[in-house]
């Protein structure tokens, strides 16, 4: 798969752009288990023109994440525009456009999924950011609206004209937002146009090897992006092309392996985000890396509410201690019984 002049290979692994997740220290994690492409948090336009310091400290990427794309949001073309040519100083290799979050403050203002109910602004506005910039820009969408506008297939077709490179299509609409089961169908219809010759890559519901496989052979999608399914989990993109190229299923990773990679995460967390921000944005990580260990909802409530990183350290231990080489995919293992 090629997007522009960046090589990714066959069957590229994309993390998606998820806020308050997808910072530096998560994208290092998800490298290590072989994210082949990963983007940042998605930043608002407005808040980048302004000059605004959350928005501009998603721009920081570093070498170990190369490639990289920096996604944008809003609902003004200029501003779009302008914020586009200010994220192409930070050097990632593209810009995406985000016309699918489905976030009711997002999309109510027209910005994210709400630009599906505007497709001539969709387009305008996607031209302009084509026209204005050196890299390969690529968009990120949904379906459509609701049942009654699935077109997608129009949408796509439609901005591959106006020069995006890429098109990642998740496979619900803006008013099922997560709700329900993620129509591939409608992607693969996207993928096997005729007209299409841009790479089309496949979002929604993947949640491990067998999935991923299925979707990439059924609809024949350039590459599969992971979103929700790598929260405390990111040893899924190594697991994921482990089972491409072989066939085989890689066992979950042990306790050890677990905490040792909590650990690591936090710290990463620590260096890249101030005060207590790092340890609220990682509780949700650091109860899934333990998720499904035999009675572990006392422990998981302590870790959900520790504030003091010491004490986040101990309860890691703690889990290592009790747990050690246990998987928790072992159905022969006695803690099962």
């Amino acid at each position: 798969m090629k997007i522009g002049n960046i090589l990714l290979g066959e069957n590229p692994l994309f993390l998606a752009p998820m806020e308050d997740i997808t910072d530096p220290s998560f994208r290092m994690v998800c490298k290590m288990y072989d994210a082949d492409f990963m983007y940042t948090e998605f930043v608002s336009s407005d808040g980048l023109i302004r000059d605004g310091k959350k928005s501009v400290r998603k721009l920081d990427i570093y070498d170990f994440e190369r490639p990289i794309g920096i996604q944008l949001y809003g609902h003004l073309t200029d501003s779009m525009v302008e914020a586009a040519l200010i994220a192409e100083e930070a050097k990632p290799e593209l810009i995406d456009i985000n016309f699918g979050c489905p976030v009711k403050k997002i999309a109510n203002r027209g910005a994210g999924a709400g630009m599906l109910r505007n497709l001539p602004l969709m387009i305008a506005m996607t031209e302009a950011i084509v026209k204005s910039v050196k890299l390969p820009v690529t968009v990120k969408t949904r379906l459509g609206w609701d049942d009654d506008s699935k077109n997608i297939v129009e949408i796509s077709e439609r901005l591959q004209d106006v020069g995006i490179q890429a098109l990642t299509i998740h496979g619900r609409t803006r008013a099922q937002l997560y709700r329900g089961n993620a129509d591939w169908t409608l992607i693969g219809a996207a993928k096997n146009n005729p007209r299409m010759k841009i790479p089309i890559i496949g979002n929604g519901d993947i949640d491990g090897p067998l999935r991923a496989k299925e979707m990439i052979d059924r609809y024949g999608v350039d590459g599969i992006m992971i979103g929700r399914a790598t929260v405390g989990r990111p040893w899924i993109f190594r697991d994921i092309r482990h089972y491409l190229n072989t066939g085989e299923l890689l066992p979950e990773p042990s306790v050890n392996e677990k905490a040792d990679l909590a650990l690591l995460h936090l710290e990463k967390s620590l260096e890249y985000k101030e005060g207590k921000r790092a340890i609220f944005e990682m509780r949700r990580h650091l109860s899934n890396y333990f998720k499904g260990l035999p009675h572990f909802k006392e422990t998981r409530l302590k870790l959900l509410t520790a504030i003091e990183v010491d004490d986040i350290k101990k309860l890691i231990g703690e889990i290592r201690e009790k747990w050690g080489d246990f998987r928790t995919d072992d159905k022969t293992s006695v803690y099962n019984i």
